[in-house]
């Protein structure tokens, strides 16, 4: 007899579920890869990370989110900085190796101008004391239904598009709230030779898939350990408050799919194949990789987009 599944078995598949059902590109994604051979069903394929943006205002933010995944075990790892990004970030590593690890990112908002801080605080003022404070933790599907749920009213078109201007990651918070930014393919399993990032690159543009091409589009860690892609953002119909009128409709940029590939460590370099684990290969994440991944969702890659 199976388990049953526990909390956070059913937060992870709560927030692939939605995921999958508005990332056009994930379902997409899985066919051609069941098409070629390189997996069976979707639950072949190993997720490295799944990633979330917030921002970094009273109540919200990085020390609100990450309550919901240290409570399942998550432990808390190296801290980011982007500065000119203005964001902090963190990875979490998991509590057993089948689950993904977790990166949180959150906005500096002090560090926005004053017209934009005002915008965003006029959202986010609404939220009055931490929301993660009145979820049971131990309730998976309310866990789930609280990242699906918005936390402050629907932004005006205006509000967006002034966001934008200033700092694009605002300007998706703002919209996106806590949905699910993208999740990670781990390619290093695969059939040969579609388990290097290279190979795996030619295979997604084949497949008429547009990859985020900012500083390159395989992005390299410096120990040349952790070499990440990713494929720039959907283009989603999203609905903006429009006051009297009630709503209106723009193409905004939604989520994305990213595919890493860690490379087994020096130590670690005279293992046989089928003896390599998770604990073998390269962990964490990398700064400047992470700087270039942020920006699938920016005007300057969406545009370039052909699906």
């Amino acid at each position: 007899m199976s388990s049953s599944p526990t909390p956070l078995d059913v937060v992870l598949d709560g927030l692939m579920e939605r995921y999958r059902a508005n990332v056009p590109d994930v379902g997409a994604i899985i066919r051609a890869m069941i098409t070629k051979g390189l997996i069976r069903t979707d639950r072949d394929i190993e997720n490295d990370h799944i990633a979330f943006r917030t921002m970094g205002v009273p109540h919200l933010g990085i020390a609100s989110l990450e309550r919901v995944f240290l409570h399942y075990g998550y432990e808390r790892r190296e801290r980011f900085e982007f500065p000119a990004k203005k964001l902090t970030a963190y990875w979490y590593r998991p509590p057993q190796p089948a689950y993904p690890r977790i990166f949180i990112s959150e906005l500096r908002v002090g560090d926005l101008s004053a017209g934009s801080r005002a915008i965003i605080r006029t959202y986010t003022d609404e939220v009055k004391t931490d929301p993660v404070e009145r979820i049971d933790l131990d309730d998976g599907v309310a866990v789930t239904e609280f990242l699906h749920t918005p936390l402050w009213r629907t932004p005006t078109w205006a509000d967006y598009q002034r966001l934008l201007a200033e700092s694009e990651y605002a300007a998706w918070v703002i919209y996106n709230r806590y949905y699910l930014n993208h999740y990670t393919v781990a390619l290093h399993n695969l059939p040969a030779p579609h388990n290097t990032l290279e190979e795996f690159n030619a295979f997604l543009e084949e497949n008429g898939f547009t990859l985020n091409d900012s500083g390159g589009k395989i992005k390299t860690s410096r120990d040349g350990k952790l070499l990440q892609s990713s494929t720039v953002a959907a283009i989603v119909e999203a609905r903006f408050d429009a006051g009297p009128l009630g709503s209106e409709t723009h193409r905004i940029s939604g989520s994305y799919v990213e595919f890493a590939e860690r490379r087994v460590l020096d130590q670690f370099a005279g293992l046989p194949p089928d003896q390599i684990r998770r604990e073998h290969r390269r962990d964490g994440f990398e700064a400047d990789n992470a700087d270039r991944i942020f920006e699938s969702t920016y005007t300057e890659q969406t545009k370039k987009r052909r699906r």
